[in-house]
């Protein structure tokens, strides 16, 4: 929720969020309508994104773990995040200082 909280600030810095979720394409959907968000949710079932990135499933916390990458315009991934846990996460704060160093 912290994402959508900042939402407006993210794209006043030209910046688009992309969420991707190990759900389902309806499962997904659902979650995106319950709460109004306003970026872009991806399902990745098959968890092809998941291993292309190499973000880690860690079966005692019942799934993925937590990361955040920055992908420029051109593609490039310019930073990346692996949490632990949730509360592992960078404050939006620390990635709108990434973003302005692009």
């Amino acid at each position: 929720m912290q994402l959508h909280r900042d939402y407006n600030k993210f794209i006043e810095k030209d910046t688009e969020i992309v969420a991707i979720g190990p759900e389902n394409a309806n499962s997904f959907k659902t979650y995106w309508d319950v709460h109004g968000l306003k970026f872009h949710g991806i399902p990745d079932e098959k968890h092809s994104v998941l291993k292309l990135y190499g973000q880690k499933v860690n079966l005692l916390r019942l799934g993925r773990m937590p990361a955040q990458m920055l992908v420029d315009k051109e593609g490039v991934l310019r930073y990346v995040h692996y949490g632990h846990s949730m509360r592992d996460i960078p404050e939006n704060a620390e990635i709108f200082e990434l973003i302005n160093t692009l």
